[in-house]
């Protein structure tokens, strides 16, 4: 069963750069994304080692936030091979999320 990574500044290149990844941006103050976190866990379950699936904290990853212009928590990022093919704003469920996967 996989796990959810944490992603950080210095990872999330290497962790994004080749296949598909999930990047949860969320916050620790943010109610949705605590409520966010459990469906993250059980889309990391399901895809398995096939996808990464992450979290990064704003507050810890500012300079990767901006970058990919994250104005509101949660946001999901879809990336294959480094490149943004799907951004999710909010609450979003497990179905949604695996098809957005698998769309990439």
């Amino acid at each position: 069963m996989a796990e959810v990574q944490h992603i950080t500044k210095d990872n999330f290149t290497e962790l994004t750069s080749k296949g598909v990844a999930l990047v949860d941006f969320w916050a620790t103050w943010c109610g949705p994304c605590r409520m966010l976190a459990p469906v993250i866990d059980q889309v990391a379950a399901e895809v398995g080692d096939d996808v990464v699936v992450g979290k990064m904290d704003i507050d810890e990853g500012q300079e990767i936030a901006m970058q990919y212009k994250i104005t509101s928590v949660p946001t999901i990022l879809i990336i294959k091979d480094g490149e943004v093919k799907q951004t999710l704003v909010g609450m979003q469920d497990k179905t949604t999320l695996i098809e957005a996967i698998q769309s990439a």
